[in-house]
């Protein structure tokens, strides 16, 4: 009887142990499939003129839909003197139209056209505008909600992390927005 109960002690230890490596292994992949795209940009490098700064995506997405800025990011717009609520509204004005549409629009002749606009002010920090990564983000961004925004394209840059041009933001918007008009 003895080696019945120790033999039923031994599974119950080693059934144990499976589970709870298994309830491990599940949380973990729960909290790597849910957490944030790891392809997408996380920081965005502020430069206007000379001056440069870094900021979150967090950041400038929460300065973007709430208006409300980190100090961080309103010393950098106040050194780059930067106008708070243009840069906000460039940066969330959006080219909406059907996503298809849109998506058919970058597959074009124009789509180049708008993407090296776009690219004037998001692009890598370093080197020159992936074309097809910068495409890819603004196909996500329409996938999303439906619009462009720059905003949108930097949010969805498959690189970890993301130069904007603050001091070409405002002429790019404009273009954008005449573009949006013929749309």
């Amino acid at each position: 009887m003895q080696i019945y109960q120790l033999f039923n002690q031994l599974n119950n230890q080693k059934l144990t142990k499976l589970l709870t490596q298994t309830v491990a292994f599940g949380v973990s992949a729960i909290v790597l499939l849910s957490s944030t795209n790891a392809n997408a940009a996380e920081q965005v490098v502020l430069k206007y003129g000379t001056f440069q700064g870094q900021v979150s995506i967090e950041e400038l997405s929460q300065f973007t839909e709430t208006g409300k800025t980190t100090p961080t990011l309103t010393a950098y717009l106040q050194a780059a003197q930067q106008d708070p609520a243009v840069a906000r509204k460039a940066l969330k004005a959006p080219i909406k139209a059907d996503p298809a549409f849109l998506n058919n629009l970058l597959s074009s002749w124009a789509g180049p056209i708008l993407v090296d606009q776009i690219g004037e002010v998001v692009h890598p920090p370093v080197g020159r505008l992936d074309q097809q990564a910068l495409r890819s983000a603004l196909s996500a961004s329409i996938k999303q909600n439906g619009e462009v925004t720059l905003l949108g394209a930097i949010q969805n840059y498959p690189n970890t992390s993301v130069e904007l041009e603050g001091d070409r933001l405002i002429s790019v918007y404009e273009r954008l927005s005449n573009l949006a008009e013929l749309l």
